[in-house]
């Protein structure tokens, strides 16, 4: 009975010491999948505080927490079904639907270098009245579907020699873990002014001196993940199209940024690693700054101008009609 026991015991601790492991590779794994999308995942904190700005501070976090919300709807009830069954049935599929969200991610980011060097908003961004609540959550969820989208994406390419049900698994806690990373960050951007403010309340010379400085540094804090953001969208995008570019066969590219990189990492010593890992990062952001450039020019010159037009000839009949009633008077 004993005897029997103690090998029920054992067997137990077996199945426990398994699964333990296969927890820690899950969450290596998903740590790994997340790691490779750390320039979405920047960007999308820095583009969601701008969705609560000039609202009241009472609904900045229920605002927040819907968009939270809708993520993760986004990323459980559309993206993983679609992107697992794309990879269980048609993986070739996935290397050109990466290109094409590193596409997109080269083209945003330019479009924010453009905007910048030329000083006008990005398009969608000079509203001058800000939108309801409602149509301004849906606006932010449809942008996270995207992002959300290319986070999964890249994610998964990274995990696609697992089976189904582990690429299920470390996609679902990726999915998890990058909303709760996002939206727990932007929660605490949005809401660190108030903070500030409530910490130069207080009687302590030091405490009010800290939280002004945290509301002086605020604006600055936003401004500096704008261009980090932007930088790492450069970047993640440039690489996507080097790496999936050398998968589809055309080689010249990547095989001249990866000699660069070897290039530097054997001429500097000590700091080889750094610096080829630097000279691959801003040579995978030149990439991406050119394609996304050359986007951005066809659709200023496609899209954008259509909807130019499109604003005018709708202004024009009632400039037409208000001359025509000053005319009359």
């Amino acid at each position: 009975m004993s005897a029997g026991l103690a090998a029920l015991l054992d067997d137990v601790a077996v199945l426990a010491r398994a699964a333990a492991a296969s927890v820690d590779d899950i969450g290596m794994a998903a740590a790994k999948a997340g790691a490779k999308a750390a320039g979405v995942v920047i960007d999308d904190a820095a583009v969601t505080p701008q969705y609560v700005r000039g609202l009241a501070a009472k609904r900045e976090l229920p605002i927040v927490k819907r968009i939270a919300v809708g993520s993760l709807r986004n990323k459980f009830l559309i993206i993983l079904p679609v992107i697992l069954l794309l990879s269980q049935f048609v993986p070739w599929l996935l290397t050109p639907l990466l290109m094409i969200g590193g596409c997109y991610l080269a083209y945003e980011g330019a479009e924010k270098v453009w905007a910048k060097i030329a000083h006008h908003e990005v398009h969608g961004a000079g509203d001058e009245q800000a939108p309801d609540e409602k149509t301004l959550v849906s606006g932010a969820i449809r942008t996270d579907l995207i992002l959300s989208g290319e986070i999964m994406v890249i994610s998964l390419n990274e995990v696609a020699d697992e089976s189904f049900v582990s690429r299920l698994v470390i996609l679902a806690v990726v999915a998890v873990a990058m909303t709760v990373l996002v939206y727990g960050a932007v929660a605490l951007i949005v809401k660190m002014d108030d903070v500030g403010l409530r910490l130069a309340e207080q009687s302590s010379a030091g405490v009010v001196r800290f939280g002004r400085g945290l509301v002086k540094a605020m604006p600055r804090v936003l401004t500096a993940l704008t261009v980090i953001g932007t930088a790492a969208m450069l970047w993640v995008g440039g690489h996507i199209l080097l790496v999936g570019a050398d998968e589809l066969g055309l080689h010249v590219l990547y095989e001249f940024v990866h000699h660069m990189e070897e290039a530097a990492h054997d001429a500097t010593g000590a700091l080889g690693g750094l610096v080829g890992w630097l000279v691959n990062t801003v040579a995978s952001a030149i990439v991406g700054l050119v394609v996304g450039a050359l986007i951005v020019v066809v659709m200023t010159l496609t899209v954008h101008r259509r909807k130019s037009h499109d604003a005018h000839d709708a202004v024009a009949p009632e400039q037409n009609s208000a001359d025509g009633a000053g005319t009359q008077k």
